[in-house]
């Protein structure tokens, strides 16, 4: 499957409950057909919550964080993405999940954005520019462009070139 294909089959799952896993992901979209992947991005740790962030009022006698800083850490970032064998499938699954309720919160499902990254040039893309399919062919330089680049790089080899037949420096007397 393509890229540009994978894409339109693939939706976005957006304001998740921290409650909810892989596991309860698939079974709320299976419905809706054949499921090729589920991405669940972890939290990295960074924001109020984070390792430096500790929430001050979960702080016991001793000033100890408690578990609940730790157990955050660990969680998801509250979204998700679910790729679908099939793009009619995923179109199914938006018209059916968008707004529904999943532990108590409505979640949001629409169709999967292609990030800056997939998307052919630029910065950040994964492919080699020349390996791009346009650049070549924009960037291509002819033999007889090369040739008369060379020749006029011989020419700027001695700047002194052309003036041998001028004796006197100035204007042309007239």
């Amino acid at each position: 499957m393509s890229d540009a294909t994978r894409w339109k089959a693939t939706v976005y799952v957006g304001n998740l409950p921290p409650q909810a896993t892989l596991q309860t992901i698939q079974e709320a979209f299976l419905p809706f057909g054949e499921i090729a992947d589920i991405s669940l991005p972890k939290n990295d740790g960074r924001g109020p919550n984070g390792p430096n962030g500790a929430d001050k009022s979960n702080i016991d006698f001793l000033g100890n964080a408690q578990q609940q800083n730790q157990q955050q850490q660990s969680t998801h970032r509250g979204f998700a993405y679910v790729e679908f064998e099939d793009e009619a499938d995923a179109k199914e699954a938006i018209d059916n999940m968008d707004q529904a309720e999943i532990f108590g919160r409505t979640i949001k499902v629409n169709a999967a954005k292609i990030p800056k990254s997939a998307q052919a040039g630029g910065l950040g893309s994964k492919t080699a520019v020349w390996e791009q399919e346009g650049w070549l062919a924009e960037n291509a330089v002819s033999e007889e462009d090369k040739l008369a680049s060379e020749q006029a790089q011989n020419r700027a080899d001695d700047p002194m070139q052309g003036l041998e037949g001028l004796d006197v420096a100035g204007p042309k007397p007239e």
